[in-house]
């Protein structure tokens, strides 16, 4: 095997290996490891290090190729991926993180159960840790590997296999407070490897003879900087990729994805405070604004400089980095390419040794002791770990690694949504309701998947034979799972009411009602970032 990487490219990636491992084992090497410490990092994040390890958790190597690809093949169309994040983050921050915190939950599914009934709650952890292992971990590590096979001509194997050992010893070893800390430091390096390759597009672009943004426009396809189009434009009738269905179907995955799924939202259950618990998902709805410039933006720029090298638009990082970037910058850039990776991937692993500690190993056994449920979470992550690199093998089979996350995001969020935001907002909802929605529409919404998903079909009987985009198909499922929902909760017993008052909102009036009496007030601070988002998409839009 024959690298393709200079010397001091491959230096500066070995020492981010080593030196991001060592901080990971020496992190928490003065805690003693009990269930709290090594699952929620003692119960002592602060705003910062949340806000910082959500967006961390969440940009993985698909989000830098993908997003790349697509801003070259379509436009910035698909920054609404990253800008309507930042509204749900804000449904996290006001309506859902305050019942987290005061609740002292652990993991979600133990939320669904104070609200609803123990059936539910196991429901939940299974379709979290099948997330978890098939969409986070899975075609993660394989997007990944693939990077690096065209960046420095590594194995696609010998790829997964070393990155997985390495993510796997600090997250096994220093649970949640390691893959924190090392999400720091992974968002630093990756928000400043991606300026410096922004940087270098944008005076590159300069260089040929374009000086002004209508220059740009006449260089690039039509509407390749708009981010909202209509049904009748090319790219939302080819692509489904509507202003409505952004913001139609857009909020069932993000409601699943920020507010209700254990990978992401643990870092909040990690909260020193409620306001640190509020104030982390708004510092990410912030840093959520970031990837439109400085991830799809040279993806754009690389259609005026590259366009006769891209054979196809997953090639569009690889040309840039290595047209644009010299020797040392690109061994910063790979140093970015796996923060975004091992982020994502220690995120994963971390919330399935909670889930299985907590939510299944906890219920069967109470008595269990705290160093036996750290040991049975560090042996759940090498586990989960393994059969991920089994299934990363299958990568390949999708025509797109950032479509295929969406898609199979859309098969299991209508459902959790439903019944996470009917849950918390109406307190008729019975325990029956959410059971039977959680089952029924993770059953309708696996179907729906796989009878559009080409390689098992043989056809995309929804997206082409009826003309249903996926996010359109999440939408609807989303109402019939709503539908279902509500009518269970009218034909079976009204739960106890002083019960559910506990854990749920009294109207959405009831979140204002408190008086404001200062001007960082998270109400207020969501409100000045919903006021900048709506400036953003006037001018982009």
């Amino acid at each position: 095997m024959k690298l393709n990487i200079a010397p001091i490219d491959l230096g500066i990636v070995l020492v981010y290996l080593i030196g991001i491992v060592v901080i990971g084992i020496m992190s928490t090497r003065r805690q003693k490891m009990n269930s709290e410490n090594y699952f929620l990092a003692g119960r002592g994040l602060g705003w910062m290090s949340i806000g910082a390890a959500l967006f961390a958790s969440n940009i993985s190597t698909i989000h830098l190729t993908g997003l790349a690809a697509d801003g070259y093949r379509l436009g910035l169309v698909v920054g609404n991926y990253e800008w309507m994040a930042s509204f749900t983050l804000i449904l996290l921050a006001i309506i859902f993180a305050p019942f987290y915190f005061r609740t002292k939950i652990s993991t979600l599914p133990e939320f669904l159960e104070k609200r609803f009934d123990s059936r539910s709650r196991t429901f939940l952890a299974f379709m979290a840790i099948i997330g978890a292992l098939f969409i986070h971990i899975g075609i993660s590590l394989y997007a990944g590997a693939i990077v690096f096979q065209n960046f420095f001509g590594l194995n696609v194997y010998v790829s997964i296999f070393v990155i997985s050992i390495i993510t796997t010893i600090y997250t096994v070893t220093g649970g949640l407070k390691a893959v924190v800390v090392t999400e720091n430091i992974q968002t630093v390096i990756l928000i400043v490897g991606s300026c410096i390759l922004t940087g270098l597009a944008i005076l590159a672009v300069q260089d040929t003879g374009i000086a002004s943004i209508e220059e740009l426009k006449l260089a690039l396809k039509p509407d390749q900087l708009k981010m909202l189009h209509s049904a009748d434009s090319d790219i939302g009738r080819n692509e489904g990729y509507t202003w409505y269905a952004f913001f139609l179907g857009y909020p069932v995955l993000g409601i699943w994805y920020w507010c209700t799924d254990q990978t992401i939202v643990q870092r909040v259950l990690g909260a020193k405070t409620e306001r640190d618990a509020q104030l982390g998902p708004l510092f990410a709805g912030v840093l959520k604004i970031l990837p439109a410039f400085i991830i799809i933006l040279p993806g754009i720029l690389a259609y005026v400089l590259f366009k006769d090298q891209i054979a196809t638009p997953n090639d569009t990082l690889p040309v840039l980095i290595n047209e644009l970037l010299p020797v040392g910058l690109k061994g910063i850039f790979a140093a970015a390419l796996l923060a975004a990776l091992m982020s994502t991937i220690a995120a994963a692993l971390n919330s399935c040794s909670s889930l299985v500690a907590v939510d299944i190993l906890q219920r069967l056994n109470p008595r269990v002791s705290d160093d036996h449920m750290v040991k049975i979470g560090r042996y759940t992550a090498v586990g989960v770990m393994v059969l991920a690199i089994l299934w990363s093998t299958q990568g390949g089979k999708f025509d797109s690694i950032f479509q295929a996350i969406n898609d199979m995001a859309g098969a299991i969020a209508p459902p959790i949504s439903a019944v996470f935001l009917l849950g918390i907002f109406w307190r008729r909802g019975t325990k029956e309701a959410a059971f039977y929605t959680l089952m029924s529409g993770f059953v309708i919404g696996v179907s729906l998947f796989l009878l559009d998903f080409e390689a098992i079909s043989g056809a995309k009987y929804i997206t082409n034979g009826l003309g249903i985009h996926f996010l359109m198909r999440t939408w609807w499922v989303f109402c019939l799972c709503c539908a279902i929902f509500i009518g269970i909760s009218y034909l079976t017993p009204v739960p106890d009411q002083a019960q559910v008052a506990q854990v749920t909102w009294n109207g959405p009036k009831e979140i204002f009602s408190g008086r404001i009496e200062r001007w960082n007030d998270t109400r207020v601070m969501a409100g000045v970032l919903i006021c900048f988002m709506v400036i953003l998409y006037l001018i982009f839009g």
